[in-house]
């Protein structure tokens, strides 16, 4: 294992010098800066985490708190925690992974510990009990969410109100009608997530504003739970044409229970999801789509985080303009 002593020798410094330039305790010249630094790179010197972390007062590391439930897709959340680790590592942090579902108790957890200098959040609720927590924290943190009041906090989000009149502009613009949201599950709607009321929020707007009868439905996960949602709908809404799926459970599911029933995709009815772009090109008809960006969320919020360390104090709302692919499950009303 490489020693700072080899460093220091190798670029031709002092070993205090070294120190110096990873700590960034005292003003280097940019020269000489760049010299320890070509000599890190090509020794592959890593200092030791818990040295660093003594003498900074600073662990290096960033919390990620993840619960982990069953009523919503992991592998976007998954993909979420992917960027944020892979982004957290260019900057020089590891990152700590919470899934458990502990609410306010894990941010007391790190917020009175020294087991990371800051946290992102996600899974965020419209009045999310652990804001309060952060608003009092003096560690930095950034929620990959939007609840009801961002006042204090700094936010990174896909536009989910944006994203759900979106959906309702295009299937209007198809000459579609009576349109049904194949929503999450009851659960999630019960916690008042924000993406998920947020999408609702943007759906019912656009609708009025447009003429367009909407119908939501929440959707347990499952076939069972998507026959019973969609028996539903054409029970209260016989003339349903155009769906928009909330859910990458219900999707194939819905795909083929439209099938069964010899409704075909796009001539009879049509579909858009909100779902990352996998799903929707993997589906047994290719869905017209509004992309989740998880890399792009997770990777904003650690820059967020990063410059907050660095002394950027700022809190700001960021929020990522949708983007929909129209494919080959979207088409002109019938009729």
């Amino acid at each position: 294992m490489v020693t700072l002593a080899e460093v220091a020798e190798h670029a031709g410094v002092s070993a205090s010098t070294v120190s110096y330039v990873l700590s960034g305790k005292r003003s280097i010249s940019t020269r000489t800066r760049e010299r320890v630094e070509r000599s890190i790179e090509q020794l592959g010197y890593h200092p030791n985490a818990g040295a660093r972390a003594l003498a900074s007062s600073r662990s290096n590391v960033i919390a990620l708190m993840m619960p982990l439930r069953t009523d919503m897709y992991v592998p976007v959340m998954m993909e979420i925690a992917i960027a944020v680790a892979t982004s957290a590592r260019a900057h020089g942090y590891d990152v700590l992974l919470l899934t458990g579902d502990e609410g306010p108790a894990a941010v007391r957890r790190v917020a009175g510990s020294g087991l990371a200098d800051a946290m992102i959040l996600m899974d965020v609720e419209l009045d999310d009990e652990r804001l309060p927590l952060l608003r009092d924290s003096a560690r930095p943190a950034v929620l990959i969410g939007l609840p009801s009041d961002t006042a204090g906090l700094t936010c990174v989000d896909l536009d989910f109100v944006a994203t759900g009149a979106l959906c309702v502009e295009h299937l209007a613009g198809l000459g579609h009608r009576d349109i049904a949201v194949i929503g999450e599950a009851p659960a999630v709607y019960e916690r008042h997530t924000g993406f998920a009321e947020r999408t609702l929020e943007g759906l019912r707007g656009r609708a009025r504003d447009l003429g367009v009868r909407l119908l939501h439905r929440p959707c347990d996960p499952g076939y069972g739970p998507t026959s019973a949602t969609l028996a539903r709908v054409f029970d209260e809404r016989p003339g349903t044409t155009g769906f928009v799926v909330q859910n990458e459970s219900a999707v194939e599911p819905l795909l083929g229970l439209l099938r069964q029933q010899g409704r075909a995709v796009p001539e009879d009815v049509s579909v858009i999801a909100v779902c990352p772009d996998q799903v929707a090109l993997q589906a047994s008809v290719r869905l017209t789509s509004v992309s989740i960006p998880a890399e792009e969320m997770g990777r904003r919020a650690v820059e967020r985080i990063v410059a907050k360390l660095a002394g950027d104090d700022a809190d700001d709302v960021t929020l990522i303009a949708p983007e929909l692919t129209v494919r080959a499950s979207t088409g002109n009303a019938p009729g």
